[in-house]
C-alpha cells in the first residue's frame, strides 16, 4: 500500500516561499520532503551487512526548488551559509570534506553515472531535524537532495532504495564518511521497516504494521545536548575494527563469517585485533539475531517481549559495542547521563536505549503515556527545555510535496 500524498499547507509554504524569494528573488517551482529516521532496533548493523528495524519520523527537512537553466546548484539552508556547487566538476574535492557541498555533488555525480542528465537549480530549505540530534539530519539532506533531483531531471526513474544508496555513496566517497546504508533507507522508503542488507545490492524491506500509540507508550528521542560532528574518528573505529576482525576469516562483514566459528577464534582475535574489537563483534552478532525477534513480538502484538529486547539492545551497546562514552572522556557524558535520567523516570516500566551511531547525539525510550509528562518534564529540567522530543512514525519517505493554494 502506498503512502498518503504529503500535502504543504498555505502557511507553510508562505515560509518556504519567502526564504526562497529573499535568496534567489522570483518563486519557487516546487516542493520536497525528506524525513528525519529513528533506528529501532540494529545498532550498528547495517555496516556489517546485517539486520535493522528502523522508521522515519514526523520531523523532515523540505524544500522549496527552482530550476535555474545553469550548471550550478545553489542551496541556502536556513541558518548556514549558501551552498554552490558546479556541476561541470563531479569529482570528489578534498577541501570540501566534511561539508554540505560534498553531500550535494556527490549525489549529483551518482545520478549522471546513471545516466541523468543533471542540471542547476535553486533551493531554500528548512529542516527540523536539528544537526548532531541523532534523527540523522545527513540522511535526510542526502535524501532531499536525491529526491529532487530525481523529480526535476530523471522523470522518477530511480526507486526510494536506490536513493537511498544514492545517498550513501555521497557520504561515503564524497563527504568522507564511512556510514552504513540504515539511515539513507529510512528515510527514503518511510514508515516502520525492517531491513536486511546480506546482499548489498539488493536490501531486503519489509513493512512492519504496528502502532506503538496503541500499546499506551510513546516514542521518545531525548537530546543529550552534545553534537556528535566532531566525532568522525569515534565512528569510524567501529567498523574498523570490525572490518580488522573480518580480515582474519579473509571476509569483508561480519555477516560472512559463522558466529561459531568467530567463538572459536577469539584467543587469536583479542592478540591480532585487540578486546574492543571482540566485545564490538559480540555486540554484532547479539543485536542482528535481536532484529527478527523484535519483528516477530510486534507481529504477534506481544508488546512486553518487544520492550525487553530494546532493554536488551541498550545493555548490549554500552557493555560491548562501547558507543555511549568517547574514549577518554571524563567531564562530559552526555548520552551516559540521557540513560541514566531514562533509567530514573521510567522506573522500571518501558524501554531505553542509546539511539543511532552513539558517543553523543540521542537516547531513544518507549514511554508509558501515563508518567510521559512527568518523565518529559524531569529530562527537561536536566537536559534543557526541548530535550525530550515525542515523536510518531511518518508513513512517507522522500516525496515531493503538494502544496495548498
Amino acid at each position: 500500500m502506498s503512502a498518503p500524498r504529503l500535502i504543504l499547507s498555505s502557511a507553510e509554504k508562505q515560509v518556504l516561499d519567502a526564504g526562497f524569494t529573499a535568496a534567489f528573488g522570483g518563486a519557487p517551482e516546487r516542493y520536497f520532503s525528506a524525513p528525519g529516521r529513528t533506528e529501532i532496533g540494529g545498532n550498528h548493523t547495517d555496516h556489517q551487512r546485517g539486520r535493522v528495524l528502523a522508521a522515519a519520523v514526523n520531523l523532515d527537512t523540505r524544500a522549496a526548488v527552482r530550476v535555474n537553466g545553469t550548471d550550478t546548484v545553489r542551496i541556502l539552508s536556513k541558518g548556514y551559509p549558501m551552498s554552490v556547487v558546479d556541476l561541470k566538476e563531479l569529482t570528489p574535492q578534498a577541501d570540501e570534506v566534511n561539508s554540505t557541498p560534498a553531500l550535494i555533488r556527490g549525489v549529483a555525480a551518482r545520478f549522471a553515472q546513471l545516466g541523468c542528465q543533471v542540471r542547476g537549480f535553486d533551493a531554500y530549505c528548512e529542516s527540523t531535524v536539528l544537526p548532531g540530534s541523532g534523527l540523522s539530519s545527513s540522511a535526510a539532506y542526502e535524501v532531499l537532495i536525491g529526491t529532487i533531483i530525481n523529480g526535476l531531471f530523471f522523470d522518477g526513474k530511480v526507486s526510494q532504495p536506490e536513493i537511498a544508496m544514492i545517498g550513501q555513496y555521497a557520504e561515503n566517497v564524497f563527504f568522507g564518511k564511512p556510514c552504513g546504508l540504515m539511515d539513507q533507507m529510512a528515510s527514503a522508503v518511510g514508515n516502520l521497516v525492517t531491513i536486511d542488507f546480506y546482499d548489498k545490492d539488493n536490501p531486503v524491506i519489509e513493512p512492519v504494521d504496528f502502532d506503538f500509540a496503541s500499546c499506551s507508550h510513546a516514542l521518545c528521542i531525548i537530546d543529550s545536548q552534545a553534537s556528535h560532528a566532531d566525532l568522525t574518528d569515534e565512528y569510524a573505529a567501529i567498523p574498523g575494527e570490525l572490518k580488522a576482525v573480518c580480515a582474519h576469516f579473509g571476509k569483508d562483514v561480519l555477516t560472512q563469517i559463522d558466529e561459531k566459528d568467530f567463538y572459536a577464534a577469539i584467543p587469536a582475535l583479542r592478540k591480532k585485533c585487540g578486546d574492543r574489537a571482540v566485545l564490538r563483534a559480540v555486540h554484532f552478532y547479539q543485536e542482528n539475531a535481536r532484529v527478527p525477534r523484535q519483528v516477530a513480538a510486534l507481529s504477534a502484538g506481544d508488546f512486553d517481549a518487544f520492550l525487553s529486547l530494546i532493554k536488551q539492545s541498550g545493555y548490549s551497546s554500552y557493555m560491548y559495542l562501547q558507543n555511549v562514552i568517547p574514549a577518554g572522556y571524563k567531564e562530559h557524558q552526555d548520552v551516559a547521563v540521557s540513560l541514566a535520567l531514562c533509567e530514573h523516570y521510567l522506573n522500571g516500566r518501558g524501554a531505553y536505549r542509546v539511539h543511532g551511531g552513539g558517543f553523543a547525539g540521542t537516547v531513544q525510550a518507549f514511554v508509558p503515556f501515563d508518567i510521559l509528562e512527568g518523565f518529559v518534564a524531569g529530562i527537561d529540567a536536566v537536559l534543557g527545555e526541548g530535550a525530550c522530543h515525542v515523536l510518531s512514525i511518518r508513513p512517507q519517505g522522500g516525496v515531493e510535496m503538494e502544496a495548498q493554494v
